[in-house]
């Protein structure tokens, strides 16, 4: 898809070294640097094996990738019907406020509709009031009743234990 200087299209191999740094990237803005333990090898095992468990699309302009959107899909009970998750989107501090976001936004979007997808949702940062905004003009609702559970590392070992 080609959006004004922005050509949006899924991720290839060759696309892993620049999603992955942006991971990094994203991880500093959000104060999360020392929770990454990923790799390159890791993701690319996690978009292309034989059962991928996530997608990816990029955005690039002059032939550098400037954004990216991982995502993958989740199931609502209520509706019974397949969800589209975006779990990270971020866009290159030198290549924001010329809309590559909401174009990336508007592409997953299509695609949740194309693949016949009952919502598009993801998760918002509480302190991240300018994303919130942007997303809220974009016709996003943050649920204010909702709150994401997670249980990782030891934790997630001594659950699995209580058995």
């Amino acid at each position: 898809m080609l959006t004004s200087e922005l050509t949006i299209r899924p991720a290839t191999p060759a696309d892993i070294p620049a999603i992955f740094g942006m991971i990094f990237e994203l991880a500093v803005f959000e104060k999360l640097e020392h929770m990454v333990v990923a790799n390159e090898a890791a993701l690319h095992d996690s978009l292309f094996c034989d059962k991928p468990v996530c997608e990816a699309l990029v955005g690039e302009t002059g032939g550098e990738v400037v954004t990216f959107a991982l995502f993958f899909h989740n199931f609502s009970t209520f509706l019974c019907k397949k969800g589209l998750y975006l779990e990270d989107l971020y866009v290159q501090q030198a290549h924001r406020g010329k809309g590559y976001g909401k174009q990336m936004l508007v592409a997953l979007a299509q695609l949740a509709l194309e693949r016949d997808c009952g919502r598009f949702e993801w998760s918002v940062l509480d302190w991240n009031a300018n994303a919130i905004k942007f997303y809220e003009g974009m016709g996003a609702t943050v649920m204010p009743d909702w709150r994401i559970c997670r249980v990782t590392g030891d934790a997630l070992t001594q659950l699995s234990a209580q058995g």
